[in-house]
């Protein structure tokens, strides 16, 4: 797998991730619209920010083939929001045909390892629905480390939210410890 700097040509790409309701069970418990997924992803494809800090969102290839989507210090900024440099979040999307099939993992993977290596961040973290199963997997097969579970307060409240969020974390020295 490729990871590419995602860019404003990508956009017709997320909306295949973004308008399957399986992929947005755990981030909005439905599918976007085409007008939602271009409202929020226009101006995340065209801001360029964090590029300058090593961090910001990437787009997954297999061969030609888009396979989903990876950021690191932007997943829930609002755009033109300070980046997160010194200890930045980590997210992925990935296609509902291409999971258990370890791209998670191996974007996560190299994302962390340029966070850690390259950038020279001192931790990364990631936040799901505890009940989302699939990235909790994802976060622990990253070596991160669960640190805290909390009750979040929704308006409307998805499926499982009763069970609270978690919150996983890796440093840079466990990073180091674990995939040397």
């Amino acid at each position: 797998m490729e990871l590419r700097p995602m860019r404003a040509e990508h956009l017709p790409l997320l909306h295949l991730l973004d308008a399957d309701p399986e992929v947005m069970r755990y981030l909005t418990g439905r599918a976007r619209t085409p007008e939602e997924i271009d409202a929020f992803w226009g101006p995340r494809c065209a801001d360029t920010s964090a590029d300058a800090l090593g961090l910001g969102w990437w787009v997954g290839f297999e061969g030609d083939t888009f396979v989903g989507w990876w950021d690191l210090g932007r997943s829930d900024s609002d755009v033109g929001a300070p980046v997160r440099g010194s200890a930045p979040e980590i997210g992925w999307r990935v296609r509902r045909d291409r999971w258990r099939h370890g791209l998670a993992t191996e974007g996560g993977r190299a994302l962390l390892g340029h966070a850690f290596d390259t950038v020279g961040v001192r931790s990364v973290w990631a936040e799901t629905m505890a009940v989302n199963l699939g990235s909790r997997g994802v976060m622990r097969n990253l070596g991160m480390r669960h640190v805290r579970t909390w009750q979040g307060q929704w308006d409307d409240p998805l499926p499982g939210a009763e069970q609270g969020e978690v919150r996983y974390e890796i440093t840079a020295a466990a990073w180091r410890a674990g995939h040397r």
